[in-house]
């Protein structure tokens, strides 16, 4: 075909080219095949060198061909190709300028470049189609091979980097688009099909997933231009609208490539209505249809969000078609919507010069900002907190908002998304780091200025209403100021005849005289006196018989009278108006007068005052802003302050931030936080216990000051704050804090030397100061015992000195320190091979600790007790033969003792006197007994017993080395022992069972010095009516504590009366210092005093708050560690759940939370403690019931726990006789996460309850339960609802009975076989219970139980009817405390125990 007959029309297909269309339509004559594509390509750049680019058109067929067979031909033919190409096209863009400028360019040529063209554009453009295909399938082969030399794989597959080839292809295809090539076609108008050859090119390439890597970014910038160009001189917008809605719906990836597009085009080609256009496009879309697509949805909201981010000024004229899309499902779009507005406050709207409108635009958008603070989506309410952050941030939030949005981060921290309540924080965080008031936001710090600058605006404002008052002058002074030009005047007009007034005034005939006199004050006011005179002359005419007219006195000049007149009518009112404030109305005028007569004066003055009380008034408006917000912030101290122990670890160490954020702006109750957190330092959670060490370190280790020992007084200082009146507990995680520091080198040289500085007294201190430094040495000990270890004569002279009197509680503190020598060289490093460390019986250290004890034993000091308990525990650590030690500390004190009991002695005159001793000598003799005691318990079982077990270990390693070879090969049998451990477990009984005997045969015989303080003990004891005060009765309780520690069989002999004090003493104290004696008894010896557990569940409804709190400490402790049998007892865990005390509350809620943690704990409990709690004559109310189970039923989250219990529940309304037991039920299994199969186990028991529903409260029970699962159901699933709540509705308004009508009525023969379906299939999987489900859900048979308690019928039916558990076995225990001898146990067996189980019907 010649190339000058044919047109080319570019194809939709590369088929279309082989088929005729219509007439001098181009068409493809041969495909060539492989082995001729290499020699027609060369023919081709041949004919190339000599016709140029138009030897396209008689050469279009090979390309073709090798278009045609692209993927197997070689790879060098593809890379000459596309290089043969470019250089075609180049050729010819670089011609074309002429060609177009040639205006005697015939037709023909016309029409033949055209073509050519035509077809260089679209063969180059199907090559880079081809090669990019292949590329997006290579990489997808790298994704499986993984990455490493994927390079190397595409320079193999293509034989050249496609990546660094595509680039120029694209910039050569711009430089063509960019010359005027319409005027190759006829009338200048450029084919659509053109332009969407080269663009739909664009478009594929953008598909590519990796085109939005960096390493591609040259290839998007040519493609952003090449389609920049198309948009600016193709009218390619529409079909870009179209494509990128497209695009976005149906790739992820491409939303910011897109972004950074428009945004150019928008900025760069002056093109900002395809944004408008694109944006118009996402507004129409329907919002039910987006949340069908989330693909799409998300597309659009990237594309959104970062459009707002680019070009923020140029979309907000497009804001109100958006809108429609905050109302809508898709929360993706909505935070779309609201980060753009954020976007637009930021970049746009921001800044105090802004015009009405935009500030009304902007209020507009927060305020849609903070509605949607409550949207019903978390993810929502994240987002706008995360807005209202980068606002704060960035100091855009306008101050009338502050308090509002404060409002909002601090409602937020009560969310249930854990997301909102981390960004609610961080907000919140962020307002404190960014709030325009002070560094410093204490609200006691700011009431007093706010009050007193409040005080002063009130002066301010009263001084300025009595100036005000005062600056209006008296009307005889204006008067007097007016009356020389007055006379003036009036003299000129009376010389003139009465006819010739220039400008007369007249007089309406409904004017008053009233209201001429008015006129005339006004007239006079305005100076404008001729005016005045010709009226008052008027209606002195008028008026004859009116005041003042009527006093004309004719006997006098005129000119007198007139002034008399114009005198009254112009005082007149002015005297009335001070009598009448009413009339201050029509006074302005003489007081407008003056101040134009008086500018000087008055001006300066009114100026001054009124800046003054603006700035006052702006004064007083910064303070109350400041305290109202210092106040939120409080207020959200102590929310924050209760998430510190949330599950979420991101959370807490958000939590952690905002205290330190908080702490470092001074509010007053941020020490708290601080305090709290300690805490969290033996978190199990590596990321929380990093935060609070970074907390810590900001907070403390980087102290301002201009040298180091100034630093280190603040850091010591700081450090000290934290330990007036810290608990046992603080103190410890405090010393955990401080040895990582230390162990870091993190605390300076300097710290340490101004420490022993301030313990020795070389600088002067307080003794509170000297005291907290030892202690904060002995904290740095634990990490570097050479601090200590190397001073250890110098801290003996600190606290133990011989000069009186004695502190000591510097003391004290000195031994602690001296005491963590010890325990920083107990480590497994250590080994067997090294001795443990001991000093020796003569060391200075017990030679002072013996002679305080001693000395200060007979003074009554509240502070030797504690002190003497941790001289004892020193000297058990840290003396060689501490026994010794301590046998003559006891001797000395008992010496003492009988040497005051002799001083009273009675005399010859007075035999009679019974002999008394001194009440503080007694308890401090029976407390030195008691820790003695414990110590030496200690000291044998971990100090002897860990020397015998080293020597052994010693001796075994020296006789295996003096064995001869022969020796130990014969004894393989012998050496597999020891290999298995078996030699050593029986040489550790051995030991352990010398220590025992010890224990039991020896510390308490009566040989030994501590049983020479037994009776005494026990006679205290046993006559708490003899021995009342508190204080010794506390000390002795806690004595036989420690004494039934040693031996079991002094134990058992004394456990009845330490249970019976624990029950009847009537001092809080013993009995709980007895909780916790009898707490550790029950770990040391369980079996000895698990006949008595109920008698410590007991203590759990103690009246005295000390007691139940130390009661719920002891029994976590006990049945977290297993050391107590956890029956139904533990339902008075359970009420502590409701304990007044938040503390306790708190502490119930931690013990049930680590419960959850123990497997099925919770569920196997809960049956047992439903019917302990609903129980008419022993549990509990019903709201603080409903608070209960609330919190229990939170731990069943298993489907198969879920639906055990909603069985077991439902059936139990069965046993239950009245209306509260019901509602009890039905609240329990309203709270319960039912799911379709729970539904279904209702539905099979629902005779169970169908009566009860009469019950309003019953009813909305289980109403409830319909609503909870309609909200998230599946619609296969909601007959089933349906049919539940018609059975619910139809039962409570006309009973049960109505329920077999009904059936009847809806075809009850396929119901009722469905339902022995289901029952049979019920029944099949119930039987063989290990198959399905662990044993744990399985409810044991009532007719075991029946057959195991036979009287069981008997004793119940003569009882109120109450709910019970087939688990209630056993599980009544008798709690009450009277101790009488037939009722002690003499063996290691349960005190006897009723059961009360009810048979099931």
């Amino acid at each position: 075909m010649s190339p000058q007959v044919y047109e080319f029309h570019l194809p939709l297909s590369p088929e279309e080219l082989l088929k005729s269309g219509g007439v001098n339509q181009y068409v493809v004559q041969e495909v060539l095949s492989i082995r001729h594509l290499a020699p027609q390509l060369r023919a081709f750049q041949a004919a190339f060198q000599a016709q140029g680019p138009l030897a396209m058109l008689e050469h279009f067929d090979t390309i073709y061909s090798i278009l045609h067979h692209f993927r197997s031909i070689d790879p060098g033919l593809k890379e000459d190709t596309l290089e043969f190409l470019i250089k075609v096209v180049s050729r010819h863009s670089q011609e074309l300028p002429a060609i177009l400028d040639d205006a005697a360019l015939s037709r023909s040529d016309r029409h033949a470049h055209l073509n050519a063209l035509k077809m260089n554009c679209y063969a180059l453009i199907r090559l880079l189609e081809s090669f990019e295909a292949m590329s997006s399938q290579t990489s997808l082969v790298d994704l499986d091979l993984g990455g490493k030399g994927k390079r190397a794989r595409a320079k193999a597959a293509h034989g050249f980097d496609w990546e660094e080839e595509r680039q120029p292809v694209l910039q050569l295809l711009t430089q063509l688009l960019q010359l005027d090539i319409r005027h190759l076609w006829n009338h200048s108008v450029i084919e659509e099909e053109f332009v969407s050859l080269v663009t739909g090119c664009c478009y594929r390439l953008l598909e590519n997933p990796t085109i939005g890597h960096q390493r591609n970014r040259p290839t998007r910038e040519a493609l952003t231009y090449l389609l920049g160009v198309a948009l600016a001189r193709y009218n390619h917008m529409l079909s870009a609208t179209v494509k990128i809605i497209q695009m976005l719906q149906h790739f992820e990836h491409l939303a910011p490539v897109l972004v950074a597009a428009v945004s150019q085009w928008a900025a760069d080609y002056e093109m900002k209505s395809i944004v408008g256009e694109i944006v118009r496009e996402i507004g129409q879309k329907c919002p039910q249809e987006l949340s069908r697509d989330a693909s799409g949805a998300k597309g659009f909201a990237a594309f959104l969000t970062g459009l707002a981010e680019h070009i923020p000024a140029i979309l907000m004229s497009s804001m109100c078609i958006l809108l429609d899309h905050l109302d809508g499902e898709n929360y993706m779009m909505r935070n779309a919507v609201l980060a753009a507005m954020a976007e637009m406050v930021l970049q746009v709207l921001n800044g105090d010069q802004l015009e009405e409108a935009a500030r009304d635009t902007r209020d507009q958008f927060l305020d849609t900002l903070q509605a949607h603070g409550h949207d019903v989506n978390s993810f929502v309410r994240s987002r706008v907190l995360q807005l209202f952050t980068r606002i704060v941030q960035q100091k855009a939030l306008p101050l009338t908002r502050f308090q509002a949005v404060v409002n909002l981060a601090v409602g937020r921290l009560a969310d249930k998304s854990v997301l909102v309540c981390k960004n609610a924080i961080q907000l919140l965080a962020n307002f404190l780091a960014n709030n325009p008031f002070s560094c410093k936001l204490s609200d006691t710090d700011l009431a007093g200025p706010l009050q007193k600058e409040t005080q002063k605006l009130q002066e301010l404002r009263a001084q300025r209403r009595t100036a005000a008052a005062s600056t209006a002058l008296d009307p005889e002074e204006e008067w007097e100021a007016m009356l020389p030009e007055l006379m003036c005047t009036l003299q000129q007009l009376l010389k003139l005849p009465q006819g010739e007034e220039e400008v007369p005034e007249k007089i309406a005939s409904t004017e008053t005289a009233e209201e001429v006199k008015g006129r005339i004050r006004q007239l006079l006011a305005k100076a404008s006196y001729k005016q005045a005179i010709i009226l008052t002359r008027e209606a002195t005419g008028l008026f004859q018989e009116c005041e003042p007219f009527s006093h004309m006195d004719l006997e006098e000049p005129e000119e007198t009278s007139f002034l008399h007149l114009l005198g009254t009518i112009f005082k007149t009112p002015a005297a009335s108006t001070q009598k009448n404030p009413q009339g201050s109305a029509g006074n302005m005028g003489p007081g407008q007068t003056d101040c134009k007569d008086k500018p000087n004066v008055s001006e300066p003055e009114k100026s001054r005052g009124s800046d003054e009380l603006v700035k006052q008034e702006m004064l007083v408006q910064y303070l109350q802003d400041a305290y109202s917000f210092s106040l939120k912030i409080t207020e959200a101290i102590g929310i924050i302050s209760k998430m510190m122990y949330e599950n979420t670890t991101t959370v807490v160490q958000e939590v952690i931030e905002f205290f330190v954020m908080v702490f470092q702006f001074g509010v007053p109750q941020a020490l708290f936080g601080v305090r709290r957190m300690l805490p969290l330092i033996l978190s199990k959670e590596p990321g929380i216990r990093e935060a609070v060490l970074n907390a810590y370190r900001q907070l403390y280790l980087s102290p301002k000051g201009d040298s180091a020992r100034a630093r280190a007084q603040a850091l010591i200082h700081n450090l000290s704050l934290l330990l007036v009146d810290a608990s046992v507990g603080t103190i410890q995680c405090l010393e955990e804090i401080v040895c990582e520091f230390v162990q870091k080198d993190e605390l300076k040289p300097a710290v340490t030397q101004l420490l022993w500085e301030r313990a020795t007294e070389k600088v002067p201190c307080s003794p509170l100061e000297r005291c907290s430094s030892v202690m904060l040495l002995g904290m740095m000990a634990r990490g570097k015992p050479e601090i200590v270890e190397s001073n250890l004569d110098t801290l003996v002279s600190i606290g133990l000195d011989e000069k009186l009197p004695q502190d000591y509680r510097l003391a004290q503190q000195v031994c602690h320190t001296i005491a963590n020598i010890s325990d920083s060289r107990k480590q497994p490093s250590l080994g067997k091979h090294h001795s443990p460390f001991r000093l020796p019986q003569e060391h200075r250290l017990f030679e002072r600790l013996r002679d305080m004890v001693t000395k200060g034993f007979v003074h009554p000091d509240p502070h030797w007790i504690p002190f003497k308990e941790v001289a004892v525990t020193l000297i058990y650590q840290l003396a060689e033969g501490p026994e010794v030690i301590c046998g003559y500390i006891l001797q000395g004190c008992a010496q003492q003792a009988l040497e005051k009991l002799e001083e009273r002695s009675p005399t010859k005159e007075d035999p009679k006197v019974t002999l008394m001793l001194p009440t503080f000598l007694l308890m401090n003799l029976l407390s030195l007994a008691g820790d003695v005691a414990l110590q030496q318990l200690v000291h044998l079982e971990q100090a002897v017993s860990g020397e015998l077990c080293r020597r052994r270990v010693l001796q075994e390693e020296q006789e295996h080395k003096t064995k001869d070879p022969k020796e130990k090969n014969t004894s393989s049998e012998t050496t597999m022992e020891e290999e298995m451990g078996l030699v050593g477990a029986t040489a550790d009984d051995t030991e352990a069972e010398l220590i025992r005997s010890i224990c039991e045969k020896e510390l308490l015989d009566g040989k030994q010095m501590l049983a020479a303080f037994v009776p005494l003990l026990l006679k205290v004891c046993n006559n708490p009516g003899l021995y009342s005060s508190p204080e010794l009765s506390a000390a002795a309780s806690l004595a036989l504590g420690k004494f039934c520690m040693i031996s079991a069989t002094f134990c058992d002999s004394q456990l009845r009366l330490l249970f019976t004090m624990l029950e009847k003493s009537s001092l809080p104290i013993v009995r709980s210092n007895l909780m916790i004696a009898t707490g550790d008894l029950a770990i040391r010896f369980p079996n000895l005093v698990d006949p008595w557990t109920p008698h410590l569940y007991a203590r759990l409804r103690d009246p005295a708050q000390q007691v139940r709190k130390t009661a719920g400490l002891v029994m976590t402790h006990l049945i977290l560690k297993d050391m107590v049998k956890v029956k139904g007892q533990v339902s008075e865990m359970a009420v502590l759940l409701i304990d007044p005390v938040p503390q306790i509350a708190a502490l119930a809620k931690n013990f049930f939370n680590e419960l959850s943690h123990k497997g099925n704990a919770i569920y196997n409990l809960l049956p047992d403690i439903i019917s302990r709690l609903a129980d008419p004559e022993g549990g509990v109310e019903e709201e603080p019931f409903h608070t209960i189970m609330r919190q229990l039923l939170s731990y069943i989250t298993k489907d198969k726990q879920t639906e055990s219990l909603v069985e077991k529940l439902c059936q139990r309304f069965r046993t239950a006789r009245t209306e509260r037991q019901y509602r009890d039920l039905a609240y329990c299994v309203s709270q319960l996460p039912l799911t379709e199969r729970g539904l279904r186990k209702m539905l099979d028991n629902f005779d169970c309850f169908g009566d009860k529903l009469s019950d309003d409260s019953v009813f909305t029970a289980f109403l409830s339960v319909v609503g909870k699962l309609q909200r998230g159901a599946k619609p296969e699933g909601k007959a089933i609802i349906d049919e539940f709540e018609q059975k619910l509705r139809t039962c409570h308004t006309r009973g049960l009975g109505a329920i077999e009508e009904l059936e009847l009525g809806q075809g009850s023969s396929r119901i009722a076989s469905s339902a022995r379906k289901q029952s049979t299939v019920s029944r099949r999987h119930q039987h063989p219970v290990s198959a399905d489900s662990d044993n744990d859900f399985v409810t044991p048979e009532p007719r075991r139980t029946t057959r195991r308690h036979p009287n069981t019928q008997q004793r119940i039916s003569k009882k109120k009817p109450r709910i019970v558990f087939s688990s209630d076995e056993s599980s009544k225990e008798e709690l009450s405390a009277e101790m009488m001898e037939e009722e002690t146990s003499k063996k290691t067996t349960p005190i006897r125990r009723a059961s009360t189980h009810m048979p099931r019907p």
